[in-house]
């Protein structure tokens, strides 16, 4: 069997940079993307892939990852128009919302809607976004993540990234259309790389409601490295839902960096559900006071799935909250990761923050680490943070089947009321509805 490449091989310097050449001067986008790309790129090389040495990796290799045949994408499949299915086949089909579809990181106007802008809403794909908006805007919301975060996966990203969404809503409006982004990954190569940016503004007083889905039309061993900026006003509101369903061959890497302003509101809300290996980093960074940051997850796992979060909450300010709320439940030889960060600064008196990780293992096989972790430099605050890994309650098990409720049915019922804790919260109400139903029918497809 031939052997696969590396990305950066050790005694190989010439050929790596050489493919990085080749795609920054295919990739379209303006003169000034390049310094950009070039400072990520050295940023990446000198750091290279993370490693179980690494604390923040210690329980996940991306060896598989590092191994694989990469092949980065500046464009999408050339028949990619023909993949008329990609809508159906995502757990929120046929919700009215207006949609974006990109195919291994690129935008597919045939399969997208009329993005047509409404009053104080722009939504378009970053090359369009190139064209109509202002440089010094781009310039100054665009890939900041990478320059100041230490994952490496954002730093390869901003080195090869083609495409994305980018949303702005303008001061004091309300979207009132939801915002779908669905990112297909569409297997037909080995290695096929898509590394979407996606740059998300919510100016003062602006309301909006934003869906990310990921999901694999192939089985091939692909890689999604996505990363998305926010960037929330003082007094916005903003719900954020990501569903990543994509195939059990697949890998999926991803950045959430969020910058928050005074009396803003931000919730987040990760399902991940697909990817042989899944990796979540979330940063949220609380720089103005009295506002509220909550992040909540759902992770289901089987088989051989590894899913990690990692995140960091920063109260940099006074008199802000922040909720973290990740459930996990793990079957087959799955294993789940969570590390939870919260960091109060020494000026951040008055501050509240609360996290919690539940996992539920349903084999003897599926293992969870995790390593939820409070930093606190102010004296003024409440803080808590918790975690529990435990099986199904036998007793309320034998208390369903006592009411003539079936073995597995009873099973169900105790899975579904632990995810419903991390769905409830979802305050969009269709969205709410159409992922608790996507929830309860794996459950009932589930043995």
């Amino acid at each position: 069997m031939a052997s696969k490449a590396i990305l950066f091989p050790e005694d190989k310097t010439d050929s790596r940079l050489a493919l990085f050449e080749r795609f920054a001067e295919q990739c379209p986008g303006p003169g000034w993307l390049l310094p950009i790309r070039k400072a990520a790129m050295a940023r990446f090389a000198e750091s290279g892939f993370p490693t179980t040495q690494d604390e923040d990796w210690r329980f996940t290799d991306v060896a598989p990852i590092r191994e694989l045949a990469f092949k980065p994408v500046h464009e999408a499949p050339a028949d990619a128009e023909s993949l008329s299915e990609i809508r159906k086949r995502s757990l929120l089909n046929g919700l009215d919302a207006l949609c974006l579809v990109f195919v291994d990181g690129v935008f597919v106007p045939e399969l997208s809607d009329n993005l047509a802008e409404d009053s104080g809403v722009y939504v378009a794909n970053l090359q369009q976004a190139f064209l109509d908006a202002s440089d010094d805007f781009l310039k100054k919301r665009l890939a900041q993540h990478s320059q100041s975060n230490p994952y490496a996966f954002a730093a390869l990203n901003a080195a090869y990234f083609a495409d994305g969404a980018v949303v702005q809503i303008s001061r004091n409006t309300e979207a009132k259309r939801l915002i779908r982004l669905i990112f297909a990954a569409s297997g037909f190569e080995e290695g096929r790389t898509a590394s979407p940016r996606n740059l998300l503004v919510v100016e003062s007083g602006a309301s909006s409601t934003i869906v990310e889905e990921y999901l694999g039309l192939g089985k091939s061993a692909t890689w999604t490295n996505a990363v998305s900026e926010f960037a929330v006003d003082e007094g916005a509101l903003v719900e954020h839902v990501k569903v990543q369903d994509e195939s059990l061959g697949s890998f999926h890497t991803a950045g959430i960096s969020a910058r928050l302003g005074r009396g803003c509101r931000f919730r987040s809300h990760s399902f991940a559900f697909g990817a042989r290996l899944s990796r979540n980093n979330i940063q949220a960074k609380l720089d103005g006071e009295g506002l509220e940051c909550v992040l909540n997850g759902l992770y289901l796992l089987q088989g051989e799935q590894l899913a990690d979060h990692h995140m960091v909450v920063e109260h940099a300010q006074p008199r802000c909250e922040s909720h973290e709320y990740f459930n996990g439940i793990l079957d087959g030889r799955s294993r789940g990761v969570f590390h939870g960060r919260i960091l109060v600064r020494p000026q951040a008196q008055k501050t509240n923050a609360k996290q919690t990780n539940k996992n539920l293992l349903i084999s003897e096989q599926a293992a969870v680490n995790t390593k939820p972790q409070l930093e606190i430099h102010a004296a003024d605050v409440k803080c808590t943070h918790g975690a529990t890994i435990g099986q199904m309650d036998e007793e309320a098990i034998f208390y369903l089947q006592a009411r003539g409720i079936p073995l597995p049915a009873a099973r169900r019922m105790l899975m579904r009321a632990f995810a419903e804790e991390i769905v409830e919260r979802i305050e969009h109400k269709t969205l709410r509805d159409r992922l608790a139903q996507a929830v309860w029918n794996r459950f009932e497809k589930s043995e």
